[in-house]
């Protein structure tokens, strides 16, 4: 079974990592394809990330997701809180019963190198080079840190600069913290958690 990785955050939440093995047919036996996707893997990765949803919380209702302006999936009730994520052969999702929820998952590529210096001040860079990998995984975990910001938000039109600020980041053994600050309209603070997972930055915020 391909459930990489699952962690219950708190009483309401949880969250899981699902590799992909296997076809279509696999997942459409539990959830349906309600919007078309043209591209073989991004059909693959949509339908694998909605299965999640179902594995981690069986009473997820897939069939009422709708998605708003800004591309976040939503329910119109709110009876959850989600978040999906999508890299490469992972799904990754993250559910609330309460609270708004942001995930991401990210392979570490060296083209993050070139871009750092679009998301990323000078101060937040060598905050992030604090973390115990190296700067291809350093910088890849704060671009998904602020992506698993820009999912809690929502409401899209955030600038990765300017509006969402790295403050301060600690780890432990397994994980790493980033307490942040979405900087549009009233200050937010949050704190991102993250680990590494078959090779992946996956992240996530709750709050």
């Amino acid at each position: 079974m391909p459930l990489v990785y699952q962690q219950n955050i708190n009483e309401s939440a949880g969250l899981g990592v699902w590799h992909i093995t296997e076809d279509e047919s696999f997942f459409l036996h539990k959830v349906s394809l309600l919007t078309p996707v043209s591209h073989a893997h991004k059909r693959l990765q949509h339908l694998a990330g909605r299965y999640l949803l179902k594995e981690l919380f069986p009473q997820f209702p897939t069939e009422h997701i709708l998605i708003a302006d800004s591309r976040k999936p939503y329910l119109a009730d709110e009876l959850y809180h989600f978040s999906l994520s999508h890299c490469g052969d992972y799904a990754a999702a993250i559910i609330s019963r309460s609270q708004r929820v942001g995930i991401d998952i990210e392979l570490p590529q060296k083209k993050v190198e070139a871009l750092s210096v679009k998301f990323l001040s000078s101060t937040e860079a060598a905050l992030i080079q604090l973390l115990p990998a190296n700067p291809i995984q350093n910088l890849t975990a704060a671009w998904s840190i602020k992506e698993a910001l820009f999912k809690w938000y929502g409401h899209g039109a955030l600038d990765f600069k300017k509006h969402m600020h790295i403050l301060k980041v600690s780890y432990t053994q397994d994980f790493f913290t980033a307490e942040c600050a979405i900087l549009k309209g009233e200050k937010t603070e949050l704190t991102v958690t993250g680990t590494i997972i078959e090779d992946n930055l996956l992240t996530w915020v709750v709050q």
